[in-house]
């Protein structure tokens, strides 16, 4: 429910007249047209309107998605190994995305994981043992679980079985209660004579505020570049890594199964890994048009773009692929948690085997035929783990293998065991790793910016503009279309002594639209250019916020640059409605768009249409935001070159730390903003980085002392890089400055003001 505010701000010979502040809505007194404008006549909330028809244009993308995987993609299934390299560059930008780029520990034996008082053997079947062990994964982390040896007859197979993320390795082996019997496929299996690992997977309990212990983890692996399915699936790796060194010479039978988050771990294994044989995967496969909706930690940046389901099935041909059709995990995040909302639901029977289909269809031609089946349990809702499918997967494992008849549950010989106590285990070996990534990036990036070429400011632009088409391209996200013709509406909605101000909305892209407050000096003189300054609002804003009201974080900084004599625009951002904003984010990642792939255009549209007015003077546009536009000051002058100048308020500082780091109170990692983590920042582009995109241009940064955006030393510490260039490296010390004030996180409006005047060539007010 929006609550009415009326401005009614008189002033000694003018008077406001518009009638919206803070939510309310009503047609102005007297609202003429800018001219050279058609009148703009809504009623409504437009930046309602602006967040919904942003909202469909992504969905819209979303299903377009599907259409446009095949230009990604070259298959020649003309014999097995041939069609393997054609899907090679395919199966490398699954792993980057997936997040699977640590160096696998060279492979070693399973270690038994023992003490005097509880062995490490834990259990024993029918016609098998059970030992508690762990196996070395990526840097110190390692995979950790139970491994089911059979003791009679010769093995047929070994299998990496993966529960549910809810799920102890104990419950699908039969040694402890949660899942019934004819669903413990992992005992199953050692019964029918396979050796199977069942691995531990991150759960979805709560160990931080009120976060899931796998978004927990999330959210700083994503930053850095990583994932925990990508953890996740290197840990099965390093099994298969395990299983590939004990057969020696002999060629080892090696297959996954899982279900639920299981499920998609081993379709990804299977993708990723091809000395897996055969993988089975319950409860998981669909169409992945709705990721949008699970959890964050099934986030992946760039997914759609190349792949559903469908295609990594394709990634597993032309090994065998069993899916099976069953109920699912039930799974609801609601809002208002700390975390990102989200469920998890069973999928659709008529949506599997439509996917299943389109998997066929992708893989049509190879010789010999891919072996694709598909069970459907209960007509798609039933008990996961059935024998049809166990024996299929058997079968395809080494053919002619039988599932054996279900026999009697093993023996626990543990006298006491807390699985919590390694469930901890596993969580702080990813967080370390995690922390270690975070301290090791400086230097990644260093390394990544090192084509930089500073001799010259024109060799330094030439030698950027490669970074700017990667971070454009590679991190925020570039649609592929023309801007619409702007089509600009206005209408009058402020008069005062020293300015006009005009509500104003162009088209964009189809659905999306910009909106702003354009505010023109009284004293304009026909033929003369003005300098523009678009000033950006932060999380929640409006641009009346920054206009009327004297905000404590604002305070009328448009208005008042206007009564200095600048042109300001105040532009409607997309960060407002809380998680109606903030699931555009979690629609766009899939797609490898974030909320900056929109706005980006939006400011291109509003600068080009500023550009085109009589009295604005091209060259001299700047951009000045605070907080949430303080971000938009980093990542969209980069990218929109009619941008001269960049003034960044209450917000620059050690970026990459403030998302990823899991020790300092500063961190968004605890805080509810689930959709500002950015894929990959931690390899690529920190607020250094970003500001090098920004150079030779001027930059500035405005901090308050006791902004809680982060310590001062944090600030200092990011800018000196920035600093460094400017004046080290570029000469150009007096193009970059940094204004500390004592004060919260605020608009100060005087070094800020005095550096605009300067770069801007605007006279100070006398």
């Amino acid at each position: 429910m929006y609550h009415l505010r009326i401005l009614v701000r008189l002033s000694i010979v003018g008077l406001v007249v518009n009638t919206w502040a803070g939510g309310a809505f009503g047609k102005a007194v007297d609202a003429p047209a800018l001219p050279g404008t058609a009148p703009l006549t809504w009623q409504d909330d437009i930046a309602s309107r602006l967040v919904a028809g942003v909202d469909r244009f992504l969905l819209q993308e979303v299903e377009k998605s599907v259409e446009r995987r095949a230009r990604h993609w070259k298959r020649d299934p003309s014999s097995p190994d041939k069609y393997n390299a054609s899907v090679e560059p395919n199966r490398r930008r699954l792993a980057h995305i997936a997040g699977v780029r640590d160096p696998q520990v060279s492979p070693g034996e399973f270690e038994l994981v023992g003490t005097q008082a509880q062995p490490a053997l834990v259990g024993q079947g029918n016609g098998y043992q059970v030992y508690a062990v762990r196996w070395p994964a990526f840097g110190d982390v390692h995979g950790e679980g139970l491994l089911l040896v059979p003791t009679g007859s010769k093995k047929i197979a070994d299998v990496v079985a993966i529960p549910d993320a809810d799920q102890t390795p104990e419950m699908i082996a039969g040694l402890a209660e949660g899942v019934p019997a004819e669903s413990q496929f992992a005992r199953r299996l050692a019964e029918s004579g396979c050796r199977v690992l069942v691995p531990v997977l991150i759960d979805r309990g709560v160990t931080h505020r009120r976060l899931s212990n796998r978004e927990f983890l999330y959210r700083s692996a994503f930053e850095l570049g990583r994932h925990l399915i990508g953890y996740e699936v290197q840990k099965v790796s390093a099994a298969v890594d395990g299983f590939v060194r004990e057969s020696g010479a002999q060629d080892p039978r090696i297959g996954v199964i899982g279900w639920g988050e299981g499920g998609l771990l081993a379709l990804y294994a299977g993708a990723l890994d091809t000395r897996i044989g055969a993988v089975c995967v319950s409860g998981y496969f669909d169409s992945r048009q709705s990721v949008w909706q699970e959890p964050v930690y099934r986030n992946v940046f760039g997914l759609l773009e190349q792949f559903g389901d469908a295609e990594l099935a394709g990634l597993v041909a032309p090994r065998a692929l069993i899916v099976e059709a069953a109920g699912g995990p039930q799974v609801v995040v609601p809002p208002g948690t700390g975390g990102a909302p989200g469920r998890l639901v069973t999928p659709d029977l008529e949506s599997v085997r439509r996917e299943v289909g389109r998997a066929r269809g992708l893989v049509d031609g190879l010789k010999p035929a891919w072996r694709l089946e598909w069970v459907a349990s209960g007509g798609g809702t039933g008990p996961y783990g059935t024998s049809e499918a166990l024996g299929k997967f058997l079968d395809a494992l080494s053919g002619g293998a039988r599932l054996a008849a279900l026999s009697d549950p093993p023996r626990h010989l543990r006298t006491t065991f807390d699985p919590k106590v390694r469930q901890q285990r596993q969580f702080h070996e990813i967080d370390r790793h995690n922390q270690w990534l975070l301290g090791e990036s400086p230097q990644v990036r260093r390394d990544f910016m090192a084509k930089l070429d500073t001799g010259s400011p024109e060799k330094y632009r030439q030698s950027s503009q490669g970074y700017r088409q990667f971070f454009y391209d590679e991190v925020i996200g570039r649609f592929d279309y023309e801007l619409l013709p702007p089509n600009v509406r206005s209408r009058k909605a402020y008069d005062t002594a020293k300015w006009t101000g005009y509500e104003v909305v162009m088209d964009v892209l189809p659905d999306v639209i910009a909106y702003g407050i354009l505010l023109l000096p009284k004293d304009l003189r026909e033929g003369e250019k003005r300098p523009v300054v678009v000033c950006q609002h932060g999380l929640e804003g409006r641009p009346q916020d920054v206009v009327s009201g004297d905000s404590k974080s604002y305070h009328d900084f448009a208005a008042r640059l206007a009564e200095r004599g600048f042109i300001t625009l105040a532009p409607q951002n997309l960060y407002i409605f809380g998680d109606r904003f903030r699931t555009l984010q979690r629609k766009a990642n899939p797609i490898k768009k974030t909320l900056f792939s929109v706005i980006v255009p939006q400011h291109q549209q509003m600068t080009d249409w500023l550009k085109s007015l009589p009295y604005v003077d091209p060259q001299r546009i700047a951009f000045y935001g605070l907080s949430y536009g303080g971000k938009s000051a980093m990542r969209i002058p980069p990218l929109v070159s009619n941008y001269g100048l960049s003034i960044c308020s209450a917000d620059f500082n050690e970026w990459v730390w403030k998302n990823a780091s899991t020790r300092s109170p500063y961190s968004y990692v605890w805080t509810g903003e689930y959709e500002i983590f950015e894929f990959d920042l931690g390899s690529t582009f920190n607020y250094a980085e970003m500001a090098a995109l920004i150079a030779p241009r001027p930059f500035m940064v405005e901090r308050g002392h006791f902004d809680g955006v982060a310590p001062d030393e944090a600030v200092a510490y990011e800018f000196a890089k920035v600093r460094f260039l400017y004046e080290a490296k570029l000469g150009l010390g007096d193009r970059c400055e940094i204004e500390w004030f004592v004060g919260p996180h605020t608009i100060n409006g005087k070094g800020t003001f005095d550096f605009l005047h300067r770069h801007l060539n605007w006279p100070k007010p006398k």
